[in-house]
């Protein structure tokens, strides 16, 4: 039970930048004098905001280490300099031993860090490599303030049961404050508040969750941090997508546990910190953000990495091929809403077997965005490498799509435009694009969006939109018109590849949680189709891996999320 006002906690949501230590430290020391101007008195940052994450095999470099703990001093000093010493700042950063590099939390009081806790459960599946780079803790860091007892975790240590949440429910415990750093992804969120919704219940005691925010390579952090009570319930919520700062009030508990004096497994740091005023204090109510819908914060985060991916390697501007189709409609929609419309530069570039439609549709959207529109027309070009070299066939449909490839990377190197891919997972998944063709490029923001949803992601941007009063950016034809290449007369998606949605439940069942062929098939589709899909998906690895980097959003996606070989003679269906 708890009944005396005793802290006033601050979760700061901010978006870092992988070694950019002395920027991160300025935005820390920033927020934290928001969070003292709002009356907190404990400041909780999110994993290694200091360094940025995942910060890779930079964890490798002992310079970078040694760096990092200078940063934390220096970060120490600044904040007191600001007016901030008599705050409780919890931060992540990167630490190095005799054991090796460390995933830490910082303890920083009266300008000096007064202790530290390093992460025990060290992740190695999907996209996380954590036992490569760290060495895991084993000491249990709890502050004793105004009567509460406030435990540290980072991240995964909230994932697995047992480990250091229920060491340091043996230890005695009134609060648990757990840093993160939480990739997006389709549902992470609801799975998120459940994890910690289950420990708090476990132990008792309200868990506090604050998530970095922002965008890291393929990597988008979608930030919703939040605070759960020791019922489960959940006290406050930050919005996605966006920095922010979650203010809440904690109560000291009427009837403290007693401390453990030993806990098996785990040795105990406990630092009593000096009281903090709290009087005069107005009850804080709590953001509660609401959870906007599936397509909405698929759409934010795909806004977020391409426009952190573009500001934070200090491009100023995107371009694109527009062909008039779904995927480069939505890819420059999604362009404009990151980097705003006279940072993105559409070319349609036609070829003989290019659809007046396809044409009319690349100037209507350039149109109803206001990007920057060029037509440059590739039937010459491409006459001149066919009647060369006697093209014909698929030599002859692929010389289109690498013409196109050099006239983008040409603009590219003129105006230092960072060139933007526009395929789509489902289309990666099966080969169906041309490398060094329409595969060019140094980001592709929908590379892990597969084509169902691209259509889903392109009517609920419209809708909004119209909602809002607003244009709707996507003409209505390029949603609606059959997917075409336009490689060859009369062409279609279809003539070559089942049904979308077809093709992705097979895709799905088959990346995105290892299915194999009599698994697949069991569920109901042709195994003809089911074979040919997968013996695809199994070729076109080596196309993948020249692909560029892009958003990851569902739960599985092609790059360090799913690690294939090229050369792999196994299979497990008919070739």
């Amino acid at each position: 039970m708890y009944a005396v006002q005793a802290l006033r906690l601050a979760l700061a949501q901010i978006n870092s930048v992988v070694g950019d230590l002395a920027g991160n430290s300025a935005a820390i020391v920033e927020w934290t004098v928001r969070a003292a101007h709002d009356g907190a008195n404990m400041v909780v940052f999110p994993e290694m905001a200091l360094t940025g994450y995942p910060v890779e095999d930079l964890a490798l470099r002992p310079s970078f280490a040694a760096t990092s703990a200078r940063a934390l001093a220096e970060l120490a000093s600044a904040l007191d300099k600001a007016g901030c010493g008599d705050r409780i700042v919890v931060v992540g950063y990167l630490d190095r031993d005799a054991e090796g590099s460390r995933n830490s939390a910082a303890v920083i009081v009266d300008g000096r860090v007064v202790a530290r806790y390093d992460k025990h459960s060290l992740p190695t599946y999907r996209v996380f490599d954590e036992a490569r780079y760290f060495a895991p803790g084993s000491t249990l860091t709890i502050m004793a303030v105004n009567g509460l007892r406030v435990g540290v975790v980072v991240c995964e240590d909230i994932w697995q049961s047992g480990g250091s949440v229920a060491g340091y429910a043996g230890a005695g415990v009134d609060m648990l404050v757990c840093l993160n750093a939480s990739p997006f992804e389709q549902g992470k969120d609801a799975v998120r508040r459940s994890i910690v919704e289950r420990r708090a219940t476990e132990i008792g005691v309200p868990i506090a969750y604050v998530n970095v925010v922002g965008g890291q390579d393929e990597l988008v952090f979608d930030g919703a941090s939040f605070f759960i009570g020791g019922d489960g319930s959940t006290v406050g919520r930050s919005p996605q997508f966006v920095e922010h700062l979650l203010i809440v009030d904690v109560d000291a508990p009427a009837d403290p546990r007693p401390d453990a004096l030993a806990v098996p497994g785990w040795s105990i740091d406990r630092i009593s910190l000096p009281d903090l005023a709290v009087g005069g204090w107005q009850r804080a109510v709590p953001l509660l953000a609401e959870l906007a819908c599936d397509q909405e914060q698929v759409w934010g985060a795909l806004v977020t990495g391409l426009r952190d991916y573009v500001h934070k390697n200090g491009f100023r501007s995107v371009a694109l091929g527009l062909s008039g189709g779904i995927d480069s409609a939505v890819v420059a929609a999604i362009a404009v809403d990151a980097l705003g419309s006279d940072a993105v530069h559409g070319v349609s570039m036609p070829s003989t077997f290019s659809s007046e439609h396809s044409r009319t549709d690349a100037e209507d959207l350039a149109s109803r965005t206001g990007i920057h529109f060029r037509v440059e027309p590739i039937a010459a070009m491409v006459a001149c490498y066919v009647d060369q070299l006697d093209l014909t066939g698929l030599a002859e449909e692929n010389i289109q799509a690498r013409c196109r490839g050099m006239v983008l990377m040409a603009l590219s190197n003129t105006f230092g435009h960072l060139v933007l891919a526009t395929g789509n997972k489902s289309e990666l998944a099966v080969g169906y694009s041309t490398i060094y063709g329409d595969a060019v490029g140094g980001f592709a923001p929908i590379k892990d969006v597969p084509k169902s949803l691209v259509w889903e992601l392109a009517r609920w941007r419209n809708s909004s939109a119209a909602a809002r009063g607003d244009i709707p950016p996507i003409p209505e034809s390029s949603i609606d018109k059959p997917p075409s290449a336009e490689l060859r007369p009369g062409q279609l998606d279809t003539d070559s590849l089942p049904d979308y949605d077809e093709l992705d439940a097979i895709l799905f069942r088959y990346v995105d949680h290892d299915q194999g062929f009599e698994d697949i098939v069991a569920a109901g589709f042709d195994a003809a189709v089911v074979a040919d899909t997968l013996r695809k998906v199994d070729a076109s690895e080596y196309k993948r891996r020249q692909y560029p980097i892009g958003s990851k959003v569902t739960s599985r996606a092609f790059g360090r999320d799913r690690r294939m070989p090229i050369t792999n003679g196994w299979r497990d269906y008919p070739v």
